[in-house]
């Protein structure tokens, strides 16, 4: 079946929801981590097909106002918990943001399309989704808009202030939404306790931190731009299978010039394949780069000790923290060295940068190293593009709860993140499959001329998501 390409979506009703109980006003303060945060929303998405509930050998059709009623009531007892998204992001004496919680309430949205579920090319979401399915916030720090389907199928859309909450946060509230619409206890509560992440005095960091961010103001002021057809920054959604992810793994895992094998992730794999696959196809003479930058997202809670202890006087992981605990370690390398090295010799390079923000001591010394340049904005470094070359990051969505998403009418038939931000940097998150097998879904953000070069790549690695693939048909 063909996509439809042209579809409307309309609201129905707009509504704010708040938490069910009272929530008396006050202050929480963004974390240095928090700080590190422009002001960015972040999107995502899951598709459920025609809602039926089942209970003792009865299959209940599902009506959209029950399941709107469903989604508002356990939403408004789940922002008791997560009063923090019923809040507002306002600036303090200082002139940094800071979390009002004032149970301002999340925007609620219905919406009816006017496609069938089968139909959406969801390859294209500049085309499909955006402005169609995920909300655009207009107050407070969280949106959400529930679409009804000709079909009959759900496609729920919630998008999120990054500076408030980071992927793993937002994970925390969808699992106990989902376990509250099904009369489940909550498995996890999240933890404001904004001391876990206090900087040290004195403070202390390594000099690497100075590599990874930079204050903005030290930048050099934005050169016009000649605009350029392919420097159009676009959206696409692909699979990988499985069994092409483990020939990547074990590519980058053939032995090196001294004999030793590495150990690389599928990850560490599938980033190295991605930054070579890009770089192979840059010319230099005619692109002017010779450099390419790499990075990708890395989640500090295991790093990180709590100095919060249980029972048993055992220290715990940030596990339950609600917040940004992110650092993006990167590597620069020339784009004729990507170009010319083995997979195995890239993926070597990946491991490397990773390595640097596995610890502890890292993310204890950003924290303090935000705290020492307090006085202005800081950002990551590999979103300051030099003009040198292109900059692409990679965020693991690996460890994405889709199957807990669960409102009591199935698991959801598809999901992505969906997050089109106006950097020149790329941005790509691969998820896993919603077939279980070992595949993956890959969101790509990235710039028109490097989304040709991988959709142009021998290997085939990246395949269109379709009705098809997802078993819609």
């Amino acid at each position: 079946m063909n996509p439809k390409k042209n579809f409307n979506v309309k609201v129905n009703k707009s509504e704010v929801v708040a938490a069910v109980l009272p929530i008396q006003e006050h202050w929480l303060p963004l974390s240095n981590l928090d700080l590190l945060l422009p002001p960015l929303e972040v999107g995502v998405m899951f598709c459920y097909l025609n809602p039926i509930i089942v209970s003792e050998k009865i299959n209940i059709n599902l009506e959209f106002n029950s399941i709107v009623k469903i989604l508002k009531t356990c939403l408004a007892e789940t922002l008791v918990s997560y009063y923090a998204f019923s809040g507002e992001i306002v600036k303090n004496s200082a002139g940094e943001p800071e979390l009002l919680c004032n149970n301002g309430g999340v925007s609620f949205i219905e919406a009816f399309g006017d496609v069938e579920l089968k139909e959406i090319n969801f390859y294209n979401p500049d085309e499909s989704i955006e402005g169609k399915f995920i909300p655009k916030k207009k107050h407070g720090v969280l949106a959400i808009q529930v679409t009804q389907l000709k079909c009959g199928g759900i496609i729920l859309g919630c998008t999120f202030d990054h500076r408030v909450a980071d992927a793993y946060s937002a994970n925390l509230f969808l699992v106990s939404w989902s376990e509250l619409a099904q009369c489940k206890p909550l498995s996890q509560l999240p933890s404001f306790r904004r001391s876990s992440l206090f900087p040290r005095h004195p403070g202390c960091y390594d000099d690497s931190i100075d590599d990874l961010y930079v204050p903005i103001s030290t930048l050099p002021p934005t050169k016009p731009e000649i605009l350029n057809p392919n420097d159009q920054i676009i959206s696409r959604i692909y699979y990988v299978t499985g069994d092409k992810i483990e020939h990547l793994q074990s590519l980058a895992n053939c032995h090196d010039q001294k004999g030793m094998k590495s150990q690389r992730s599928k990850l560490e794999s599938f980033s190295a394949f991605l930054w070579k696959t890009i770089a192979c196809g840059i010319d230099r003479e005619t692109s002017g780069f010779n450099n390419f930058r790499f990075g990708i997202v890395v989640d500090g809670r295991t790093r990180l000790i709590s100095t919060n202890v249980d029972d048993n006087n055992q220290d715990k992981s940030l596990k339950d923290y609600f917040g940004n605990v992110l650092s993006i370690p990167f590597g620069e390398r020339k784009v004729e060295d990507l170009k010319e090295k083995s997979l195995n010799w890239v993926a070597n390079v990946v491991h490397e940068f990773l390595d640097i923000a596995n610890t502890q001591d890292h993310f204890l010394g950003l924290i303090d190293w935000v705290e020492a340049h307090r006085h202005e904005p800081s950002m990551a470094k590999i979103y300051a593009m030099n003009g040198d070359g292109p900059a692409v990051v990679v965020s693991s969505g690996q460890h994405f709860p889709v199957k807990k998403i669960n409102f009591g009418w199935g698991q959801p038939a598809f999901w992505s993140y969906h997050f089109p931000w106006a950097g020149k940097a790329g941005y790509v998150m691969p998820m896993p499959s919603p077939k279980g097998n070992g595949d993956w879904i890959v969101y790509m953000h990235l710039l028109k001329w490097q989304m040709e070069l991988i959709e142009a790549s021998p290997f085939h690695v990246f395949e269109p998501v379709t009705a098809n693939y997802l078993n819609l048909i």
